[in-house]
Formats: structure tokens, C-alpha cells, sequence
């Protein structure tokens, strides 16, 4: 038997609401890696047709979240180890770089954007709301790729996005207490700001190892 889907807010038979209704179920576990989405299921679990329910599994799909197996169904996308320490050895190479052409930018005309992003971040993770979360851990970390004005690192930060939203899926969860990546993000933010890539280097060396042991853990147990 899968995943029991049900509306979070007022019922909807729009695709977008559909839409929300599955990000949200696959961004806070409750369908994990790997796990079909059953449209019959899904279809009777929310009271909807399959019309717009295909319409939100396709959005899905472009998003990354869902892949599409002929005559299979759809699943949601599974990230390998592989895949996260691969990214994450490029990132602590291109991150503190991209964090360095970019604070000019943040330290002036877009800091009110990066003040913003942060607390977002604070308020999500002290809801322990993990969609949410993950949404603005993502959104910092895109700040540097943008403002770096490199259209190769942008590029990059494009190409793992999605791999690193599901892979935050499942580290999000391991954290004792969510609130602490608010706090380390806002570390980050301050070295950036302050122009010491050295230190934000040597932070991110220390986040990635916690976060990266941390799913050793998990798949330990």
C-alpha cells in the first residue's frame, strides 16, 4: 500500500493545487525516493479527476521531482550517494569562488534580498515546515550562482538543483533540531558579506561533512 495523499489547505481540483499537494508529500518524505505515484491512488485519495493530476505530474517532471517510465508509471526521482558527494566536491571548488564575485552585489543592491532569504529560512525551519525549508536553502545558495554575473557557474547551479532539492528531502529530516541550518546558513551569509572566503570555504567543508556523514548514518541504521 502507498503513500496516503490528502489536501493541506482548502480542496481544489486545479493542477496547481494538485501540484502542491504531491511537491509537498515527496519534499517531507511521505513519498520517498523511488515510490510510484499511482494515479488511481492519488485520483481517489483526493477526490479529483485524472485531467488535472496529469497536468501536475507533468509539472513535476520538468521540475526534476518525477520520472516517467513507459508502460511503468511515474516514480519520484531517486539521487544516489554518488550523485551528492559528486556535486558536493565540485560545489566546495566553485561555491566560495561564486560567493566572492558575488558579495559586492549582496553587500549592496540585493542584500535586503539576502537578509530576506535568511529569515525565510529561520521561519521555515522553526516550523520545522520542510518544503519550505528546503525552498529557501536553495534560494541562498542561488544567490551566489546569480549575482556572480558567471553564466558557467549559473549554469552548474542550474544543472544540480533538483538533484539537490531531493537530496535535501532526506537530509532535512536527519537534523535534531532544523533550526540549526538556518543558523549556519546566516554564517555563511556573514563570511561571504565580510569577504572571507578562506573561513566560508572551511565552513562549507564542515556543513558538507556533517550533512554528508549524517546520511551515512541514516542509511546505517
Amino acid at each position: 500500500m502507498g503513500s496516503k495523499f490528502q489536501w493541506h489547505e482548502q480542496r481544489t481540483t486545479t493542477p496547481d493545487g494538485v501540484y502542491r499537494v504531491l511537491r509537498t508529500a515527496i519534499l517531507d518524505g511521505t513519498v520517498p525516493p523511488g515510490e510510484q505515484l499511482r494515479e488511481t491512488h492519488i485520483a481517489t485519495d483526493l477526490g479529483i479527476s485524472r485531467s488535472p493530476l496529469r497536468e501536475a505530474l507533468t509539472r513535476l517532471e520538468e521540475e526534476g521531482l518525477v520520472v516517467k517510465i513507459p508502460f511503468k508509471g511515474s516514480f519520484v526521482v531517486e539521487v544516489s550517494a554518488r550523485d551528492v558527494a559528486e556535486i558536493a566536491s565540485i560545489r566546495m571548488l566553485v561555491e566560495p569562488y561564486a560567493a566572492e564575485l558575488s558579495a559586492a552585489t549582496l553587500r549592496g543592491p540585493e542584500r535586503l534580498r539576502l537578509k530576506q532569504t535568511i529569515e525565510e529560512l529561520y521561519r521555515a525551519t522553526d516550523t520545522n515546515d520542510i518544503p519550505a525549508s528546503i525552498d529557501a536553502h536553495l534560494r541562498f545558495h542561488r544567490l551566489f550562482y546569480e549575482f556572480s554575473g558567471n553564466a558557467a557557474l549559473q549554469a552548474l547551479w542550474n544543472g544540480w538543483e533538483n538533484k539537490l532539492r531531493l537530496y535535501f528531502a532526506v537530509d532535512h529530516p536527519t537534523y535534531s533540531d532544523l533550526h540549526e541550518i538556518a543558523v549556519e546558513h546566516e554564517r555563511l551569509a556573514e563570511l561571504a558579506l565580510a569577504g572571507d572566503i578562506d573561513s566560508f570555504r572551511q565552513e562549507m567543508e564542515s556543513q558538507f561533512h556533517n550533512a554528508l556523514s549524517g546520511e551515512e548514518d541514516l542509511k546505517a541504521t
